[in-house]
């Protein structure tokens, strides 16, 4: 691999990275809901689960999935159903005011693992990422040269921008916290989060492999 294919792989997943979806949009929600701190456990999550996936789909998972539709299927409904859910707690997620102001930290505040989980299932409920990493992957690499090696040079970089824009919503949403300080602005704040998570849903369930 030479540099300017690497620069262009470079190029590519940045600007994919940043741009919004399930993933960015829970970091983005976990930190105005709670703190940074929180939104960074449930970013581990999602890092974990794709590159879990990604390595999967350069083991073959990814030919597995497009050439077993069945598999598929069970794998976007079952997606699509958990960012439903993940959409519905937000629409119905409490807030508690104190003086006509926000408590940004609610006693029920779930705990490093349970946002971890939570990130970590929201990345892994979409089976396209793996069809996507086994179609995006191969297109950098040097059939001439030792595939490993070069896998290992662009999960390195795809983990360092990931994780960069994943700060870069944790911040940016407790930024976006300072302005939510009334409870009505709160609520629709997650109303509109849940609600895109759902629409997220609606797409999923209708993907093909």
């Amino acid at each position: 691999m030479n540099t300017h294919t690497w620069w262009l792989f470079a190029t590519a997943t940045f600007f994919i990275s940043a741009t919004p979806g399930p993933n960015m949009l829970l970091v983005l929600s976990q930190s105005v809901r709670f703190n940074v701190h929180s939104a960074v456990w449930s970013a581990l999550g999602c890092l974990t689960a794709l590159l879990i996936m990604q390595t999967a789909s350069a083991a073959g998972l990814g030919v597995l999935l497009h050439n077993a539709p069945t598999l598929f299927d069970i794998l976007r409904w079952g997606g699509a159903l958990y960012l439903t859910y993940l959409g519905f707690r937000l629409i119905r997620a409490p807030v508690e005011v104190q003086q006509d102001a926000v408590v940004t930290e609610p006693v029920s505040q779930p705990g490093g693992s349970a946002l971890f989980r939570t990130g970590f299932m929201t990345a892994a409920s979409n089976p396209k990422a793996i069809l996507f990493a086994a179609a995006f992957f191969p297109q950098f690499l040097n059939p001439s040269l030792p595939q490993l090696p070069q896998f290992g040079i662009l999960l390195c970089t795809f983990v360092i921008i990931e994780t960069s824009w994943y700060l870069v919503y944790a911040i940016g949403g407790q930024t976006l916290a300072v302005y939510l300080k009334q409870a009505s602005v709160l609520v629709m704040f997650n109303r509109i989060t849940g609600t895109v998570f759902m629409v997220f849903a609606l797409i999923m369930a209708s993907m093909k492999a």
